[in-house]
């Protein structure tokens, strides 16, 4: 249990330090963004207090096969990747149904991912393949409906979108793999080992997108006001038209 309150506190030093870093980095962005990107600092602020309660001992249940399922991680994931996937859509200015259909398939990939974590086989793999088609949904959406989105966005916009959209498939792809390698799955990772990589792998998904977003959306302001500087000194110029 030492190795585990090792690991699950700094995971939670890690996301107080993102979230930091996060809102620092909201002072540098347009006002009128700073309510959407806000959900961005808000995810390791959840994260942290997950983490927070797993390093006091909080939170562990004893599955039907025996292993240690940690309630406050899935948690921290039903809350917060709904808004990763709901940030990514807004980017694009995706509808209210579409945000909702994101976000919806997404937690239900948690939901399943949990109770059949804390599930026998073959009931654990039942549902550990309803979540993946979930999470199937989710990439598929993103692919398609958003996608059609970014194609009539600005340049820089839908450059965000693929990027942020990238970021989280490539990462979140990796949950599924440690979920079987993990002791509910196949059990070639033990508990400790588990906690070791969901809590680097969090700490990079989280905050990076994050930052990934938020500097983004402050170099588009930047660049913006650039522009308008250039405008303003043209049009004083001593060519301007009286």
């Amino acid at each position: 249990m030492l190795g585990l309150t090792t690991w699950f506190t700094i995971g939670t030093l890690g996301m107080l330090v993102g979230t930091a870093m996060l809102a620092y980095g909201l002072t540098l962005v347009p006002t009128e963004r700073r309510r959407q990107l806000g959900l961005a600092a808000v995810v390791p602020a959840i994260a942290a207090v997950a983490y927070g309660l797993m390093a006091l001992g909080f939170g562990g249940l004893t599955t039907a096969d025996g292993a240690t399922v940690f309630v406050p991680r899935y948690v921290d994931w039903l809350l917060t990747t709904p808004i990763h996937v709901a940030i990514i859509a807004l980017v694009v200015g995706a509808s209210t149904g579409l945000i909702a259909r994101l976000a919806t398939l997404q937690a239900l990939t948690i939901v399943f991912g949990f109770v059949g974590a804390t599930l026998g086989s073959p009931l654990n793999w039942a549902l550990y393949l309803v979540g993946s088609a979930c999470f199937a949904g989710v990439v598929y959406l993103l692919f398609t409906d958003c996608e059609a989105l970014a194609g009539d966005s600005a340049d820089d916009v839908a450059s965000l979108f693929r990027k942020l959209r990238s970021f989280v498939v490539v990462l979140w792809l990796i949950y599924p793999v440690i979920w079987l390698l993990a002791p509910p799955g196949v059990g070639a990772m033990d508990t400790e080992t588990t906690a070791l990589v969901v809590t680097y792998i969090d700490v990079v998904a989280k905050v990076g997108f994050g930052l990934i977003v938020i500097n983004d959306f402050a170099s588009m302001a930047a660049a913006s006001d650039d522009v308008a500087d250039v405008d303003a000194s043209i049009g004083d110029g001593p060519n301007a038209a009286d």
